[in-house]
C-alpha cells in the first residue's frame, strides 16, 4: 500500500485485528487489506471531489497523480473547501469502518 496524503488520518488497528482473526492465510489477509485500502482511497477521493469546486478537479487530480504522498495537498484542499478537510475525511473513514464491520 503506497503512502497517500491522508494516511495520518487513517486508523485501522481494529480492522486489522478482525481481519487477522478471519483470514486463513497470509495471502488472504493481504488481499483483504488491499481491498480495504482501495475502498478507503476511492471513498475519500470521492468525498473530496464532491466538496471541491469543479474548476479545481483537474488541478487536484494532477497533484494526486504526481505526488500522492505530499501532505501539502491537505493545505491546498483547505484553501479550496469551506469545510474542515481533515474532519470530513476522518468521518468518511469512520463510516467505512462501520459499514465494513457492523
Amino acid at each position: 500500500m503506497s503512502k497517500i496524503f491522508f494516511d495520518h488520518l487513517v486508523e485501522l488497528d481494529k480492522i486489522e485485528r478482525k481481519i487477522k482473526k478471519i483470514a486463513q492465510t497470509p495471502e488472504e489477509r493481504e488481499e483483504i487489506f488491499h481491498l480495504i485500502d482501495e475502498i478507503i482511497h476511492h471513498r475519500v477521493i470521492g468525498c473530496i471531489l464532491d466538496r471541491l469546486p469543479e474548476s479545481e478537479h483537474r488541478r487536484f487530480s494532477k497533484k494526486l497523480v504526481e505526488r500522492p504522498f505530499d501532505d501539502r495537498i491537505i493545505s491546498y484542499l483547505q484553501k479550496k473547501i469551506s469545510e474542515d478537510v481533515e474532519e470530513f475525511i476522518k468521518k468518511e473513514i469512520a463510516d467505512i469502518k462501520d459499514e465494513l464491520f457492523l
